[in-house]
C-alpha cells in the first residue's frame, strides 16, 4: 500500500494532520491563526485586508484591522461571530479556534444531553433565550431528529402529543 504524503502541493491544510504529522502546541488565538495562515497560504504573505476580503467573498464579516489585531496578540477572546468569520476565510471548522476549555465543555454538555434524552429525562425540547431567528437549522434538525427516534423507539405510544409534533403527517408518515 502506497502512502500519500499529501502529493507536489503538500498536506491538505483543512484536513487533520495524519499519524506522521503532529500537531503543534497551540495555545492562544494568535497561534491557531499563525498556524492556519502559514499551512493555509505557505510561502505567501497576507494581509489583514486579503483576508478580510476572503472572508467578506464566503459570506462572513472581519474588519482587516481586527485580523491584524489578533495575529499581534491584542486579541485574545474574540465574540464567536469573529470565530465563525476566521472559520470561513480559512475554510476550516470555526471551533478549531475556540479555547481547547470551551470545546471540551461543549462535548460534555453534548454527551450529558444524550446521556439523558437515552434514559428519558428529556423528552421534549423548549427553546429559551433564543434571538428572532430562533434555533439555528442544524441544531433544529438535529433535536426534531432526536425526538423522532424517541418516538420510533418507544412505538409510538407516548400520551403527552410530543412526538406527534414532531413527526412529518401525510401519506408517508
Amino acid at each position: 500500500m502506497a502512502m500519500d504524503h499529501g502529493g507536489e502541493h503538500g498536506p491538505d491544510p483543512h484536513e487533520p494532520p495524519g499519524p506522521s504529522e503532529e500537531l503543534p502546541r497551540l495555545d492562544s488565538l494568535r497561534d491557531k491563526v499563525e498556524y492556519m495562515v502559514e499551512k493555509t497560504f505557505p510561502g505567501q504573505k497576507i494581509s489583514g485586508r486579503v483576508f478580510a476580503d476572503l472572508v467578506k467573498e464566503r459570506g462572513g464579516s472581519l474588519s482587516h484591522s481586527y485580523f491584524s489585531n489578533i495575529l499581534a496578540g491584542k486579541v485574545t477572546q474574540p465574540s464567536e461571530d469573529i470565530l465563525k468569520a476566521l472559520g470561513l476565510g480559512f475554510g476550516v471548522d470555526w471551533r478549531f479556534f475556540k479555547d481547547e476549555s470551551e470545546v471540551v465543555d461543549d462535548v460534555v454538555a453534548g454527551l450529558q444531553f444524550l446521556a439523558k434524552r437515552r434514559t428519558g429525562e428529556i423528552s421534549g425540547l423548549a427553546g429559551r433565550g433564543l434571538d428572532e431567528d430562533g434555533l439555528p437549522p442544524e441544531l433544529l434538525r438535529f433535536a426534531l431528529s432526536l425526538l423522532e427516534d424517541a418516538a420510533r423507539d418507544s412505538g409510538g405510544g407516548g400520551t403527552d402529543g410530543s412526538e406527534a409534533a414532531s413527526r412529518p403527517t401525510g401519506p408517508e408518515a
